[in-house]
């Protein structure tokens, strides 16, 4: 058998998911850290930097070690096309450490080929079939909480109930801008949307204050 170089992809869903059991498993199958590529990015598809980065190491010299198959992808269509051009186009072999079916160095005949081909199927399949679950059951999770009356995203922030006293007395500039925000304790963002929020408050009131006096 040729002497093939060992090249590893990790993959995790997030920067906050830990990668070391992918990384562990793939460095106790003989993979230098050197030729372990990682991308912390969600598998629905194959646009990650070093996804491709990896790819273009890939040839008949070569062999990919992932720990499963979902941690190449989970969309079905694209796994099996990746998988293709791993091993039709890059004539690459794959071995994924938790299926020992399929790893494309055995059984090279035609029965080999359909039973790594129809393990492939069954199993990235029911990757996206368990993605699309979690997902319903993300959305049903959430209207669930709406019903019940749950919000959801960032709290609004309201203004001190002297919010307007306050700004007047910074106009005449009879406490300063720092000393302002201090009491309001509100981010400089939310400070200043406040801000624009009161002066244009006073500006509708002017006006129609104004048209009251022409009507009059």
């Amino acid at each position: 058998m040729r002497k093939q170089r060992q090249i590893g992809y990790v993959r995790v869903s997030s920067t906050d998911q830990n990668e070391d059991r992918q990384i562990i498993a793939l460095t106790e199958a003989g993979i230098k850290k050197d030729d372990i590529f990682m991308d912390k990015l969600s598998g629905k598809d194959f646009n990650r930097p070093e996804y491709q980065r990896m790819l273009e190491q890939l040839n008949e010299d070569t062999v990919l070690y992932v720990l499963s198959i979902d941690r190449l992808g989970r969309n079905y269509n694209d796994l099996t096309e990746q998988w293709r051009i791993i091993t039709k186009e890059k004539k690459a072999d794959i071995c994924v450490l938790d299926m020992p079916l399929l790893d494309t160095r055995r059984d090279k005949d035609l029965l080999g080929t359909l039973i790594s081909d129809l393990v492939l199927a069954l199993l990235s399949y029911s990757s996206e079939s368990e993605r699309n679950a979690i997902k319903a059951r993300q959305a049903e999770g959430i209207a669930a909480a709406r019903a019940r009356g749950m919000k959801f995203g960032r709290p609004v922030v309201k203004p001190p109930s002297d919010f307007e006293k306050q700004v007047k007395k910074w106009e005449k500039k009879e406490i300063t801008l720092k000393e302002l925000k201090t009491h309001c304790g509100m981010s400089d963002s939310t400070f200043y949307r406040r801000l624009r929020e009161l002066r244009l408050k006073r500006e509708l009131e002017k006006n129609l204050i104004s048209e009251r006096k022409d009507q009059g």
